[in-house]
Parts: structure tokens; sequence; C-alpha cells
């Protein structure tokens, strides 16, 4: 968009009803920064009381309509959230107007890449804005939500205040106090967001203001309007001090960094990045002893004391070989010995080095070579083709993790199982928060590689033939993205999410992707189906690489009881909060199709669905479309995300709400 423009939020899809607004910034000096700010206005374009003034001092409103997030990492620089639930908005409300602002002399003019993003509520982009020429103001207005009728619009801005957050907010009909001097607030920048949650969170416990009365038996007042006292926004940021516990920082400006167990903003090289996360995870492997447990009881190893090294070398000929790690278990006096050899940022293995790994551990009694890289393993396939010497007393095994496989066991822990203690809890947090990092270079898979696009091009002009082997490499990949869907996807949930193959047993993983490859070239599509936990059914996918979209959907069996009216109105009761485009269509004995329809036609009259000539029901299959990214990695407009997107909205806006009852009746 451009400033000025406008566009109706209502032709940008149901889902608009609530968004996600995104400001970003970049600074070339790297230290810039600005908060973000929302005022909620009345036609007379005024605040109707202080309480629509949302910034870094009052950041929820009463009945969440209003949210301000706080930052995230971005490519560049840092990204504000804010969540407004337009549905939630009270009537009397006619605008919702989104700033930023800076403080301490700061402008933003001195900032780069200005922009607002608009999404819906599972993240998918709506509409951008950028910024052209913000000039020397330190506040400005991105951009403002207004009524027109039923809908809501956007409009884009792009207007600055040379007065800052408090002239802005005074134009509004905000009464600022900010009389006192601001406080010293000399802590770094994380350590005073943090500050400032717990200040909210020990606000419900302070007194209320006081309105003891005055002499003359009435309420205290507030001279300069003669209405009684409230407390009034203050713009300057709240200087918190913990009670019992003042916490003084020692830092000498605000651009100094609260210390992590883990940092990474110092990893410049992707050996560096290496080493890092091979002793990071190394170490709360042998801190941890139900997180080294659930990573290495797969690969044989015994469940003892453990030990972990880095940095060893190893006499291999005359070069001593060094490895990135060494695990070592004890039980019973007896020990079980694996060498480690990671990778990080998408580099490939090589094979010479992982081969001279595994004549080492053969030649010193070890049992494991271990390889950790971003990369997914596939069923009846290993990682890298290396020779295991049979003649050797010694068995070697060679073994693969992933990182998201690692993050996964994180979150089964910290979030669903538990472990020991705080400590060990802590641990792992900190631990997740670094693999999580874009810095870590620990994303996991992130790439269709480079089959992708000649393949979508065959595609797309019917040139792909069956027997290409660029369309089993596009297989392959489908599969690993599939294989780390599901460890994502059971970390959040705490759930078993398993990916379901439709092959006869003991069929040759090999031959049933070559199978899936002539599929690719004959009809354009790749498929795969997800078995969640506790789910009624299970959950399917379809890349369409003709139209490019992307199809989420699942079979639920009818009910062994009742009438089919009933069903169908259970079931759109059922769906009262699933996405209005949602497809049903009824499944038949037949072999034609049956009656379908889109969940907002079918709310108000639930028999549409229902087939006109009395054939049974077996079903219904619900089904959400979307469109797939065009690129082969997980950048915004990638392939990888969209799909990691639609399984997100398809789980949570629909799966979650059908009744788990039918799984078991089924």
């Amino acid at each position: 968009m451009v400033s000025g423009a406008n566009i109706d939020l209502a032709a940008l899809g149901d889902e608009a009803h609530a968004v996600i607004v995104s400001l970003r910034w970049s600074s070339p000096a790297g230290d810039g920064d600005a908060d973000v700010s929302v005022l909620l206005l009345g036609a007379d374009g005024k605040v109707r009381s202080d309480a629509d003034f949302f910034f870094y001092n009052n950041l929820t409103a009463a009945d969440g309509s209003v949210q301000l997030l706080g930052k995230i990492p971005a490519e560049e620089g840092e990204e504000d959230r804010i969540t407004l639930d337009l549905a939630a908005i009270p009537g009397d409300v006619d605008r919702i107007v989104v700033t930023a602002s800076r403080y301490e002399g700061a402008r933003f003019s001195e900032l780069d890449g200005l922009r607002l993003t608009l999404a819906d509520r599972t993240g998918e982009r709506l509409l951008s804005y950028a910024v052209p020429d913000a000039g020397d103001v330190s506040a400005l207005i991105f951009g403002e939500l207004y009524r027109r009728g039923e809908s809501w619009k956007f409009r884009a801005v792009g207007q600055g205040y040379a007065s800052g957050l408090a002239g802005l907010a005074t134009d509004f009909g905000v009464a600022i106090d900010d009389d006192t001097a601001p406080e010293d607030d000399t802590a770094p920048e994380d350590e005073r967001r943090e500050a400032t949650e717990a200040a909210q969170a020990l606000s419900a416990k302070e007194p209320a203001p006081d309105t003891t009365p005055s002499r003359t038996g009435e309420p205290a007042t507030d001279a300069t309007v003669g209405k009684p006292s409230v407390p009034r926004p203050r713009t300057v940021r709240k200087k918190v001090t913990l009670p019992k516990a003042p916490r003084k920082s020692l830092a000498e400006n605000d651009s100094w960094r609260t210390a992590r167990l883990f940092p990474v903003s110092v990893l410049k090289s992707d050996r560096e990045r290496e080493m890092r996360a091979t002793s990071v995870l190394l170490s709360v492997m042998s801190q941890v002893p139900e997180f080294g447990r659930r990573l290495t009881a797969g690969f044989g190893a015994p469940a003892g004391r453990a030990e972990t090294f880095t940095e060893v070398s190893l006499p291999h000929g005359d070069t001593p070989r060094r490895p990135d790690g060494v695990i070592r278990m004890e039980r019973a006096g007896k020990l079980w010995t694996a060498l480690i050899e990671t990778k990080t940022n998408g580099n490939a293995l090589k094979t010479d080095q992982v081969q001279d790994y595994v004549d080492i551990a053969a030649r010193r009694g070890y049992e494991a070579v271990i390889t950790l890289t971003n990369d997914v393993a596939l069923e009846g396939r290993p990682l890298i083709d290396v020779k295991i010497d049979g003649r050797r007393r010694n068995k070697v095994a060679l073994w693969h993790l992933s990182w998201a496989e690692v993050a996964h066991q994180a979150q089964m822990l910290i979030r669903h199982e538990g472990v020991g203690n705080a400590a060990h809890a802590w641990l792992l947090q900190e631990l997740l928060h670094y693999l999580q990092h874009e810095n870590s270079g620990c994303h996991g898979f992130q790439n269709m590689g480079p089959a992708w696009v000649p393949v979508r091009r065959g595609i797309d002009e019917e040139t792909l033939c069956q027997g290409d082997r660029r369309a089993v490499e596009v297989v392959e990949n489908w599969e690993r993205l599939i294989r780390q869907v599901c460890l994502r996807l059971g970390g959040e949930l705490g759930q078993k999410v398993l990916p379901v193959q439709r092959a006869k047993r003991g069929t040759d993983p090999d031959s049933r992707r070559a199978g899936l490859a002539d599929d690719l070239c004959t009809d354009g599509r790749l498929t795969a189906e997800l078995r969640i936990e506790g789910t009624p059914g299970i959950m399917a996918i379809t890349a369409d690489l003709r139209t490019g979209r992307l199809r989420t959907s699942i079979e639920i069996p009818a009910p062994e009881q009742g009438y089919p009216l009933t069903w169908a109105k259970r079931l759109v009761r059922q769906l009262a909060e699933a996405p209005a485009d949602l497809h049903v269509e009824t499944l038949t004995d037949g072999s034609a199709g049956g009656p379908r329809g889109t969940l907002e036609r079918l709310r108000p009259e639930p028999g549409d669905i229902l087939p006109r000539d009395d054939a049974q029901i077996t079903g219904f299959r619900l089904s959400l479309f979307k469109s797939m990214g065009n690129t082969r990695g997980n950048a915004e407009s990638g392939f990888i995300r969209s799909v990691d997107q639609a399984v997100d909205r398809f789980h949570a806006g629909v799966v979650t709400q059908l009744d788990r009852r039918a799984g078991r009746r089924a």
C-alpha cells in the first residue's frame, strides 16, 4: 500500500475480524528502538477515556480486544506485534490508531525499513505498508483502522509528531501526567521489559487510589478539572523496584544486554555455531538426566551416569581427528561411548569425515557415531553412505538426530511431562531459547532442495515424466518436511503426532517413494497424512503444485445412531468457532461425491449438506484451503512456512473443536 490508500478488510477474507498488526524497523547502527502504542477513538476523534490509550505502561484491554505482545527478533532488527479483536471492540469506538514513538531525543529518520504489516489470526499476511519518509519526528502514526457501516477498513497514514508520544496522545484527548521528572532508568532494555511485566503482575496487589473524604465531606478532587482525582497515564517509562529485593544495574548504558546462559549474538561463522551448539547440547544432556536419556535411549545407550566432552582429539594415522563431541555412559562398570558430529545452518555432512569417525570408533571399541544436523533422516535410508567393516569384532552403529527432534524432546519435558527440579527446567528452557534463536543455526529442515523449482516448472508445463529422479528428490524432501511438522506439532501439543504410511507391510521404502514420485508426475500433487493422538480422524495434507493451493482436511465418521439432520446440526454446532471458509462435504456410499458447502452458508441451514437422493451417509470431510509459498525455503513466501501455517490453522480452528468421542465411536 501507499500513504493515504485504504482497503476494506472484508475483501481480504473472513479471518480479518481478528488481526495481528506488526511494526518493523531496523537501524544502521544496530541500536535503534521504538515503542508501539494504540489509541481507541470515538466519533469525535478523541479517546473516550485515558483507558483507551495502550502503550508500554498499559499493555492490554480488560476485554481482550487490544493486546500489545511485545518484540520478537526479525530478519533485521526487531518486530513489535499487536493483536486486535475487531469483533470485541466497543461499538462507540470509531477508529483505532496504531503508532510508535522514540525517546531520549531519538528520531525516526535514524531508522530504516519502517513497515506495517497486517495478518489474520493464523498469521497469514493480508497487507503491507512501507512508510516512505518518516522525517525528523519522534512519534509516528503508521496506520489506522476505522468503521464503515458493519465492516472495518484500513488506511495507511505515515504522519509524524515532533512532540513525541506525549504530544501525540494529548492531541487525541489523553490527559498526560508527566510533570515530574522521569526517573533514572539505566537498566538494560531486556531488564526494563521484565520490570514492566513485573509491575503489571504486582499492580493487582497495590492499594486502590486514595478516596478519603476531604474536610468538607466531599471526595478529593483535581482542582484543574473539578472531578474526582484518578490516575493519569504517564508516558515516561515506569521504574519498578521489586519488593525487598531492589535491583540496581551496573551497566553504563541501556545498550548493554542482560547475559543469557547460552549467548548467540557473537556467533559469526558456521564453525563457531557448530562448536557452540555442540557444547550447549552436551552440557545440558549431562546435567539433566531425563533429557539426556530421551536422546540416547533409542541408540542403545544404558541408563547410567553420563559425561560429555568437546574438542577431543583421537589418533588416526598421521593426522589426529577431532570429532565435535563425545558421550560416555557408565553402568555397572561398563562404558558406552558415542562420537558426535554436528552441522548447523543447513550444512551437509562430509562422507569422508564421518567414515573416519566410524573407523576410529571401531578400533577403539566405541559403540556408536551420532550425526546431528538440520536434516531429517528418512525411514530405511541412511543420511550419509559410509562403510561399516563387518569383519571387526566391535560393531559400530551409525545414528542420526535432527535439531528439530532435540527441540521436540526439550518441549515435551518442560511444557508437558516435567523434569526433576526447577533448575533442570530452567536449563532446558535456556537450551530451547538458544535452539530457536535465528542466529543459532539449529532451525531444522528448511529447504526443499534444488529439484523443487525444476519439478514445479515441469508440472506447470506438463513436461515432467515418470522416472525423473528430480521428482523422487522432491518426494523425499516432502517426507522430511512432514516428519518435522509432526515433531513441531507434537512438542506444542504434548501428544504423539505421527505420519501415516499407506503402504503394504514389507514394502521397500525406496519403491514406495518411487511410486509417489510417479503419482506426482501424473497428477501434480504431494499428499501426506498425520495421526494426532486423541483426535477423531486423520489429518490429510495435499499440496497441489498445479493450482498452487494447500488443502488440509479431516474425515469424521457418521454417528452409529440418530438421524442425518441431527448429525448435520450437531456438526455445525461443534464448529461454532471454526473459520467461516471451512468446506464441509458429505461422504456417501455412492461413487459420486455428496453435497458440499462452506460453513458460513451451512450455519443458518445445516440441512443443506444432506443428500437429496437419500444416499447412505458414511461421514463428513472438513477442509481448509490456502495458497502455498512459491520458494523452496522457509522465508515468508516459502513453501515450508506455508505448510506449517496451514497445519497450525487447521488444527487450532477445526480439529480442536471436534468431539473426541466421535473417534472412539468409529
